[in-house]
């Protein structure tokens, strides 16, 4: 058995190879390194005779053929944890090769960013569970990032494939209208009701102290809305343009386009709770909203 404490440590992300992180595990992570994926979307291979492939990533041919010739075994099942470009188009031809299923779970294209090639044979349903001799996953649903998105359980080693619901080294951007913040937050603490020891993300090194990781998140999430009341009060009637450069002055000003997502969804569930209001022009573009605290 591969020490799993230590490949979170000195395991590298290296795009193409497939590295063991246990008897039963191993992850293979795509050449689409970025500012928004880090060292490449991380594929895993569940099992040695019968395999279950997990997130196989971006349209990528040489990708797909490095699962195909490393992986080894009989892959039966193809599946994605969300719809995102850098997640799921892989799916379809990898299913095609190896005559897989493919299991996932689509949603209306509400956030722009759906990848219209994804059909699965099979549609994931909360807690659907998929089961050789060799080991159990489960699907968790985990809508928060976008609608559509689910955890895979692998209690046999005590792991949680994350997807994009967490990442290692960074926060995930939430993207609204799909996306909801509330729901994140709840979904985090729904991987409380797990005894995960492990979590093998979408994005990043493998994560142990599972319990710590998700509690941090939590925590970070809810100082940033405390942080978006606080400039609502100091700003008054504000545009999300002005308020994220109040909201994220700790992140990187490059990234205050992306962080305006995850600022909408702050903004959305406090409405929801009716402690900030919106008001809009009827041409108004995304990012010249103004916004305030609630008067109710």
């Amino acid at each position: 058995m591969v020490d799993l404490k230590s490949t979170v440590v000195e395991k590298p992300l290296e795009a193409g190879v497939l590295v063991r992180l246990s008897d039963r595990v191993r992850r293979i992570t795509a050449a689409n390194g970025g500012p928004m994926t880090g060292a490449g979307t991380n594929g895993y291979v569940v099992g040695e005779r019968e395999l279950a492939v997990i997130d196989p990533g971006p349209l990528d041919e040489a990708h797909v053929e490095a699962i195909i010739a490393q992986a080894g075994g009989v892959i039966r099942w193809v599946l994605v944890t969300h719809t995102h470009s850098d997640h799921s188009p892989a799916a379809k031809l990898l299913a095609e090769r190896t005559g897989a299923e493919l299991i996932g779970c689509v949603m209306e294209p509400t956030d722009g960013h759906q990848d219209s090639s994804f059909e699965p044979t099979i549609t994931l349903q909360d807690q659907q569970t998929l089961a050789t001799p060799e080991f159990t996953l489960t699907a968790v649903y985990t809508p928060g990032h976008v609608g559509n998105h689910f955890c895979f359980w692998l209690p046999e080693d005590g792991m949680m494939f994350t997807g994009d619901h967490l990442m290692q080294g960074t926060t995930v951007v939430i993207i609204p209208p799909s996306g909801d913040m509330a729901d994140y937050i709840a979904s985090l603490e729904k991987l409380n009701d797990y005894p995960v020891k492990y979590l093998a993300p979408g994005h990043g090194h493998l994560m142990a102290d599972a319990p710590s990781v998700v509690s941090g998140l939590i925590r970070h999430r809810t100082l940033r809305e405390v942080k978006v009341v606080s400039a609502l009060k100091k700003l008054g009637e504000v545009s999300m343009e002005t308020l994220v450069a109040e909201v994220y002055k700790d992140v990187d000003p490059s990234l205050h386009p992306i962080a305006l997502y995850s600022l909408w969804a702050h903004l959305l569930k406090l409405e929801k709770e009716q402690r900030a209001q919106k008001h809009a022009e009827p041409d108004c573009l995304f990012g010249q909203e103004l916004w305030k605290l609630s008067t109710h």
